[in-house]
């Protein structure tokens, strides 16, 4: 048979499918409504692994794929059920609920974030809250306890650098408070080398520095041949050199965190990449969700089965959000098991949105929504 006449058979084949993959769709919504009637949950974990055995079976030489196929049958179908049951889930109360203004001009706000003054967490704090009250922390865990107490409505962290990568640690404690993310702001960064006004740059040994700021500029701390030295901050890194008044000691920090210690600039711009920029998120207890948010992160873990990161993603997919991050975290006391952290486009005050998400919660384990900004 030539590719022209096995084509043929494959259009008539597909049109088949379609027709029974429409009837099977009638079916979900007649189980739907027989679910409503009752109140009986939209997922049945042991339905579905039946009929997924089954399907392997049947598929014989091509089991595997037919239970892949039928994994994603599987969601759309819970998909369309949860379209038409459309219940009034916790997380849709929080959405509706929300506030929808932020006024980030206002000076009645205290906001905590990492460092010193003139830290890059300072400097995207301002940027964001021109006129708040700056509370300066030692490191990330205090800006959340800050934020748990009610002593700061509002933390700025760092979150991802375009060089360096995540920024693990507040991913972790992202995970464990699950407060509300309500903006973002994205702030260039220039690292600049800098001693105590009698060094000189050949004398520079040890170049001392957050540990992301060692890691974005490590092509030039390597060719210089400098030994590193971690501080809890990039200000900190500069009050420690302006402390000890070492002429082999240099801080790498921002122009504006030498100009306050006193240091002299040594060299600039020597970050790996000249576009460097790291992205910053606002943390809140309460959520702020704008009219034009058009961010949404959340949070869940899976069950320990095969597909299982395939078929939520597949849900994504089906609703045509175009997934920005993905970032995994162990969970704490639990061997080999994750947390995911998802960024994607799009704004929960859609109802499909907002649909897609509550049926989410309903499935998934640890599911937190954490913000649309």
């Amino acid at each position: 048979m030539d590719l022209k006449n096995i084509r043929v058979e494959i259009d008539s084949i597909d049109e088949q499918i379609v027709e029974l993959f429409k009837r099977r769709m009638d079916c979900s919504v007649k189980v739907a409504e027989s679910k409503i009637e009752s109140g009986t949950p939209v997922l049945n974990p042991k339905r579905e692994e039946e009929i997924m055995n089954k399907v392997e079976e049947l598929g014989g030489e091509y089991g595997k794929y037919a239970r892949l196929l039928y994994s994603s049958i599987m969601e759309l179908s819970r998909d369309l059920q949860y379209k038409i049951i459309n219940g009034d889930s916790d997380l849709k109360k929080t959405i509706q609920n929300a506030e929808n203004v932020l006024d980030k001009q206002s000076d009645k706000w205290n906001v905590a974030c990492l460092g010193g003054a003139c830290s890059n967490s300072h400097l995207a704090a301002l940027g964001f809250f021109p006129n708040a009250s700056i509370k300066l922390e030692k490191n990330f865990d205090k800006v959340f306890e800050a934020v748990e107490s009610d002593e700061c409505g509002f933390g700025v962290l760092p979150v991802e650098n375009s060089s360096a990568g995540s920024v693990s640690r507040v991913y972790d404690l992202i995970l464990k408070y699950r407060y509300f993310i309500v903006g973002e702001i994205d702030l260039p960064i220039e690292h600049c080398l800098c001693g105590i006004p009698q060094t000189d740059i050949s004398n520079i040994e040890m170049v001392l520095s957050h540990e992301q700021g060692l890691s974005q500029c490590s092509l030039f701390i390597s060719e210089n041949g400098y030994t590193k030295k971690k501080c809890p901050s990039t200000s900190a890194a500069a009050k420690t050199v302006a402390e000890e008044k070492r002429i082999n000691w240099a801080a790498i920090c921002t122009k504006a965190a030498a100009d306050e210690c006193g240091l002299k600039v040594l060299d600039k711009n020597i970050q790996n990449n000249d576009n460097n920029c790291t992205r910053f998120i606002v943390i809140s207890k309460k959520a702020i969700i704008t009219d034009t948010a058009d961010k949404i992160s959340l949070c869940f873990a899976l069950s320990n089965r095969p597909g299982s990161l395939y078929n939520v993603l597949c849900r994504f997919a089906t609703h045509g959000f175009d997934l920005t991050k993905i970032e995994s975290r162990p969970i704490p006391n639990a061997s080999f098991e994750y947390l995911f952290y998802l960024d994607f486009i799009g704004n929960v005050r859609n109802e499909n949105n907002c649909r897609m998400l509550c049926s989410l919660s309903d499935e998934l384990p640890e599911f937190s929504f954490l913000g649309n900004y």
